[in-house]
Parts: C-alpha cells; sequence; structure tokens
C-alpha cells in the first residue's frame, strides 16, 4: 500500500516552511520496486517547493534517487515479507529511511571490480553525508542523510556509519 503525498500531514510544530514535510510507503512482500520508489521521490520533491521549500539541487536530486534506488533495491534482495520507505525534508536534510523484515546487520563486502552486484551501499555512502542502521520492531531500518547545505558535498569527513539506539561510527562502508 502506498500512502498519497495529499494525505500526508507534517506532524512537527512550527510555518509550514520550517516543518519538517515527510512521505511513506509500504509495500507487501514481493510488491516492492525500485522504480516506483524513485517515482514516490520525484514526487515528493517536486511538491516541496509548493510548500514554500526551495527546489532540491538537480544533483542532489539525483543522489537522493541513486540512494532509494540502492536502499529499496536491498531491501528487496536481502529481505523476506514487506518493506517500507520513509522520505522526511527538513530545513537541514533529506533523510531517505528504508525498512524491511531481516534483523541481519549489514555487512561490509570488499571491492571487486569483476562481480556483478554488491556495491549499491557503497553508493549509497559515496552520495550521502551519514548511513545509520537501525533495528526496527520487524527488522531493520537503514537511513540515509543528504544535507542540504550549500555548497557541501558528500564524501567530505563526517561520520560515514553510525548503529542506533548507541551511535558508533564504523572504519568503512556497509553492505547487506
Amino acid at each position: 500500500m502506498v500512502i498519497p503525498l495529499r494525505n500526508q500531514a507534517a506532524d512537527e510544530q512550527g510555518t509550514e516552511k520550517h516543518t519538517a514535510l515527510r512521505y511513506g510507503a509500504v509495500w507487501d512482500s514481493g510488491a516492492a520496486r525500485a522504480a516506483d520508489a524513485r517515482q514516490a521521490l520525484r514526487a515528493f520533491l517536486a511538491y516541496a517547493p509548493r510548500t514554500g521549500r526551495d527546489p532540491l539541487p538537480g544533483p542532489l536530486a539525483l543522489d537522493a534517487e541513486l540512494a532509494v534506488s540502492e536502499l529499496v533495491t536491498n531491501a528487496v534482495r536481502h529481505a523476506p515479507g514487506p518493506c517500507g520507505m520513509t522520505l522526511r525534508l527538513s530545513g537541514e536534510e533529506l533523510a531517505i529511511t528504508v525498512w524491511d523484515t531481516s534483523a541481519e546487520e549489514p555487512v561490509a563486502r570488499g571491492a571487486d571490480p569483476r562481480r556483478v552486484g554488491g556495491h549499491g551501499l557503497h553508493l549509497v555512502h559515496a552520495v550521502s553525508d551519514r548511513v545509520v542502521v537501525a533495528p526496527h520492531p520487524t527488522g531493520k531500518q537503514v537511513t540515509a542523510h543528504l544535507r542540504l547545505a550549500p555548497g557541501h558535498r558528500p564524501g567530505a569527513p563526517a561520520e560515514p556509519f553510525s548503529r542506533s539506539p548507541a551511535p558508533r561510527i564504523a572504519a568503512g562502508s556497509v553492505a547487506p
């Protein structure tokens, strides 16, 4: 089931421009597709300027599409059952959260240019300012944070990875 954008409501107090804009989608087992997630993200980002927000710069919107695509693809490939996605746009960042039913912690895979696949979460780290993996009631959730600060580019020294509820920095990328 996908929750239409027009039925979403900001659940934070403040003026509309300063209130975080949220969108959520949930897919039944086997129904999630990266293309649908990218389409939902594009609709979400197209709607944001109607709330008084500045449009996302093109390169950041493309980075967000890549992150959404890779996170949803990983959920489909590595976890049985339903999955979901939440998008949250505040004045500081776009947070993309994808949850799935696998409680297994992602494991970093070494680089192998001959391997087809297995590079998705490395790409998510490359376009994100930080990636957080946290337990979820039915498995886990992975959140990619893309900062909206002007002139900021992902890959600058920052927290590359942390786990909730006790944040911790790991020395490398993770992949499911």
